[in-house]
């Protein structure tokens, strides 16, 4: 019988041989930056070593200051790696010149815990709009609101005063894993993601709130109020916080149905509805900002702001992703496959989520924790080459020609099965591994999962017909040519390069009584019929694998045998 290894040749960064790889530190801290698209008319961003002139051919257009027609709006993004203030005209087109972006980084703790400090992300988003109001110069005059993107699922505590009391909370920290497993023993774990449209995970901010509650019970009692960054913002900008329904819809604490906070979980954390900010819908603007603010940006002292809204709903939006014939798949650091359906609250599909746009659109669809970061971790550890000539070769290369098996759960995993902990894994290596055959089976097994969660998608949506693709990694024509095929489906890979950015600018301009076109444009990937055959046979295979090892998992990860975990 012949033996194969698993994870040769990297350096110790990485936990583990063969379970137990996670992104570190500073990867994970700059992967979201590096995925990046490129320059759109103002500040240039970093490509992630993806191939020059991969990208696709052409992009959402772009206007100059002179030709941009009125009125105006700004689209604030705070996004995972940095924030970015990006005005529109109402064509929904980018005014050129009028971005300013700030990056800002997040702390890994050694015990799984990620969070960023909150004044840091404010001061990013504020020196933000000072760049934006810039390079719009007297156009910012005429700028006539103000819309807000959010990465969802974060969380922090702040005092009766606005003070901040904690960090911020990535969806990434693994620390509340076994405050999820507490909850989904004491409660109806199915009926809860049936009411709230999300599983009990510790991506989401109702298990962190219980773990917080346990593991720092002082502090947990001394926040008055649990607000995300988006509210957080207006609570120090218009001395009043609000949580939209959509932003309240990623935290694991909401009744999707009668869009309020939800008595049962509340009471199993130990809180009351005073404790979160009051629901708005996306139709109820903050005005008339705080002095000193005002003071700074005169031009939008009396325009509406929006709530914040959560990232993934605007990518739909900005994408035009905006009826149960087009389904948006995101390939960032992370990925994601999302439906908006402008219907009442589906039963919740098992192994997806059901989100919110606002009171009157359903989200459904479901997240992968690992995306371009596990192409970041390669390209940081091995010597790839030129990334043209990576490029150039994935083209070519056979499906599934490797003879390997990766699980990509270098940040953990969340759809379709949600455990409570992962651990990645490379199998089946040998002397004649090159970099370039870790690379091609680390986005194949990417592409695996998203067809995994695709096929949960059309089930429950039938009416898809057409899957729009955005994101840094769409820069990469061979991973689109590769998910396409893995998904036996084409993909449009979307020429909006700033799908959140653009769905925050769609909708200030909505509140201003103007509808802007919809994005409809792009490159289509068509799937190959025999490579998607190789690739039904590999994902099977990867299944098997993740089966096989998942009673390492705990013990890698140092939470005990698999009974002391509950369900």
């Amino acid at each position: 019988m012949g033996y194969r290894g698993a994870v040769h040749g990297f350096d110790a960064a990485a936990r583990g041989l063969h379970l137990g790889l996670e992104v570190p530190a500073r990867i994970r801290a700059h992967a979201e930056q590096d995925l990046q698209p490129r320059t759109r008319g103002g500040v240039a961003l970093h490509t992630g070593g993806l191939a020059p002139g991969t990208e696709a051919s052409s992009a959402m257009p772009t206007v100059a200051p002179r030709s941009a027609e009125l009125p105006l709006v700004l689209a604030l993004d705070l996004g995972s790696s940095s924030v970015r203030a990006i005005a529109y005209d109402r064509l929904g087109r980018e005014i050129d010149g009028s971005e300013g972006r700030v990056a800002y980084d997040w702390r890994y703790t050694s015990d799984g815990g990620v969070e960023a400090d909150p004044e840091l992300i404010l001061g990013a988003a504020f020196t933000a709009i000072d760049g934006a109001l810039v390079g719009l110069g007297p156009l910012a005059a005429r700028v006539g609101a103000v819309g807000v993107s959010t990465f969802w699922h974060n969380i922090l505590g702040i005092g009766d005063g606005g003070r901040p009391l904690t960090p911020v909370y990535s969806w990434a920290d693994e620390r509340s894993a076994g405050a999820a497993a507490a909850l989904r023993r004491r409660l109806d774990a199915d009926a809860v993601w049936r009411r709230t449209g999300c599983a009990i995970h510790p991506s989401y901010p109702a298990a962190r709130l219980a773990w917080l509650r346990d593991a720092d019970p002082a502090r947990f009692r001394a926040v008055a109020r649990w607000v995300s960054i988006g509210e957080f913002l207006a609570q120090r900008c218009f001395d009043r916080a609000a949580c939209s329904i959509s932003m309240a819809s990623g935290t694991g604490l909401l009744d999707q149905r009668q869009c309020t906070w939800d008595e049962e979980l509340l009471q199993a954390l130990g809180l009351h509805a005073g404790r979160l900010s009051p629901l708005v819908d996306l139709d109820a603007p903050f005005a008339g900002l705080a002095a000193p603010f005002a003071r700074r940006w005169p031009a939008l002292a009396g325009v509406p702001w929006l709530p914040a809204a959560g990232d993934g709903a605007l990518a739909n939006i900005g994408t035009g992703c905006v009826g149960p014939g087009r389904a948006a798949l995101s390939l960032g650091t992370t990925g994601a496959i999302r439906v908006l359906i402008d219907a009442p609250v589906p039963d919740v599909p098992r192994g997806l989520w059901v989100y919110r746009a606002d009171r009157a659109r359903v989200l459904v669809g479901g997240a992968i924790s690992n995306g371009g970061s596990v192409h970041r971790w390669i390209q940081d550890r091995t010597a790839l080459g030129p990334p043209e000539d990576v490029e150039r070769e994935l083209r070519t290369r056979p499906a599934d020609g490797h003879g390997l098996v990766v699980l990509p759960f270098f940040a953990g995993e969340r759809a379709p099965d949600w455990p409570l902990e992962a651990r990645g894994a490379i199998v089946g290596m040998t002397l004649r591994t090159d970099p370039v055959d870790l690379l091609q089976a680390m986005i194949e097994a990417v592409a695996y999962r998203f067809a995994l969660v695709w096929e949960l998608v059309r089930d429950a949506v039938p009416a898809v017909r057409q899957l729009v693709a955005s994101g840094g990694g769409t820069r990469s024509a061979a991973w689109m040519q590769i998910i396409a095929d893995a998904l036996g489906h084409e993909i449009l890979v979307s020429d909006e390069l700033e799908g959140s950015s653009r769905g925050a600018a769609v909708l200030a301009l909505r509140a201003l009584g103007v509808e802007p076109p919809v994005a409809a444009g792009g490159r289509p990937c068509a799937p190959d019929p025999s490579r998607h055959g190789r690739y039904r046979d590999a994902r099977a295979r990867q299944r098997r694998m993740e089966a096989a090892l998942a009673s390492l998992v705990p013990i890698v990860a140092g939470m005990g045998p698999p009974a002391d975990r509950g369900s």
